[in-house]
């Protein structure tokens, strides 16, 4: 029987939560059953993997833990851990290395590696949130009295230009996919029996706005041609319907005609997009097909599936000057969101309007 893309993965990440668990305090199992119904199944892995870096931190590096077993800490640690403790962690998290034990899932032997990670602003806060709601949570259900994290400031990010491609740009990209022109002899061979899903994927980013793991997970019964929608999975698991225009759906119909050939491996017969070896699309797969045409355009720019996602975004501002739209479509939360990303063009709207009010006839 055929599992949803949704489904699937969240019995991957349920699987591998458990196997995270191995390796964590014990008490960490509550908090983690305490969450699974307000925090999607993404979330909680990334939950699981930055407070595993943490308590790997306190017991390695910090002298008042070094003496106690990952496995003998008991919740009510947690009222000793200070604010300069947590945010030494963060400070480390800056560049570090660490030696994990893996084990293989379908040989169940264990191996050792060793990873090089460096974090910025933005993989900081995404610790400290995850430290943050862990105490929340103990703090909440009675069994802590302090909260350190609530006197640590949330580092902030660097303000980041949008990249995106220009309107000559977009044009270039969708003719090199159709063409394939500007790849090497090998490239080329690939594309001809990927051509026109390459251009649905590339059509439907630029045409919709839709992000990579929205792309991913879409199946065939999903879209709807009659009335032009298609039904996706938004970040947090609410489902909705996008809708698209004629370039999108030309693009779709011709790539549905060769999907509609090819025998797809079980459990992957529901997928829209197909791999050479006839499963679903992975995001890092579409993340390199992107770069693999988006660097036949331009060297200058580092074009991926979310700088499509923006391009389409400056496009649908720039025809409409409507920035709620603009948020509801892209699926933001909150508008201010949007703001943030388009607050140049939103500057550059206001300065043209100081020259269309005329005060006196000239």
């Amino acid at each position: 029987m055929s599992t949803s893309y949704k489904e699937a993965q969240n019995i991957k990440n349920t699987t591998l939560l458990r196997e995270l668990l191995e390796d964590m305090p014990d008490f960490l199992s509550e908090f983690f059953r305490g969450i699974a119904d307000t925090k999607t199944s993404n979330t909680r892995i990334n939950y699981a993997y930055d407070l595993r870096n943490f308590f790997d931190y306190l017991i390695t590096e910090e002298d008042s833990f070094k003496d106690i077993g990952l496995h003998k800490l008991k919740v009510s640690h947690l009222d000793d851990i200070t604010s300069d403790m947590i945010e030494g962690f963060l400070d480390y998290t800056s560049y570090y290395q660490k030696t994990y034990e893996e084990k293989n899932t379908s040989t169940f032997i264990r191996s050792e590696h060793t990873q090089e990670r460096q974090n910025k602003e933005r993989g900081k806060s995404r610790k400290l949130s995850a430290i943050r709601t862990m105490y929340n949570y103990f703090l909440k259900k009675r069994k802590i009295e302090t909260n350190p994290t609530k006197i640590i400031e949330t580092p902030k990010e660097r303000e980041k230009a949008i990249v995106r491609l220009e309107v000559d740009e977009t044009a270039k990209l969708l003719d090199v996919v159709e063409s394939g022109e500007k790849l090497t002899s090998r490239q080329q061979a690939y594309h001809k029996r990927t051509q026109k899903r390459d251009l649905a994927i590339i059509t439907l980013l630029l045409g919709t706005g839709i992000r990579l793991s929205e792309c991913v997970g879409i199946d065939l019964h999903h879209i709807d041609f009659d009335t032009g929608g298609i039904k996706i999975t938004r970040k947090g698991g609410a489902e909705v319907i996008i809708y698209f225009g004629d370039e999108v759906r030309a693009a779709l119909l011709d790539y549905i005609k060769v999907r509609q050939d090819m025998i797809a491996v079980e459990g992957h017969e529901n997928a829209l997009f197909l791999s050479l070896q006839n499963k679903r699309l992975t995001d890092r797969a579409i993340q390199n097909l992107v770069k693999k045409h988006a660097n036949s355009i331009t060297q200058l720019k580092n074009i991926s599936p979310h700088k499509l996602r923006s391009t389409y975004g400056t496009n649908l501002y720039k025809e409409t000057g409507d920035i709620y739209l603009v948020a509801a479509v892209l699926g933001h939360k909150d508008v201010n969101t949007t703001k943030k990303h388009y607050a140049e063009m939103e500057q550059d709207r206001r300065r043209a309007a100081a020259n269309i009010v005329k005060l006196r006839e000239t």
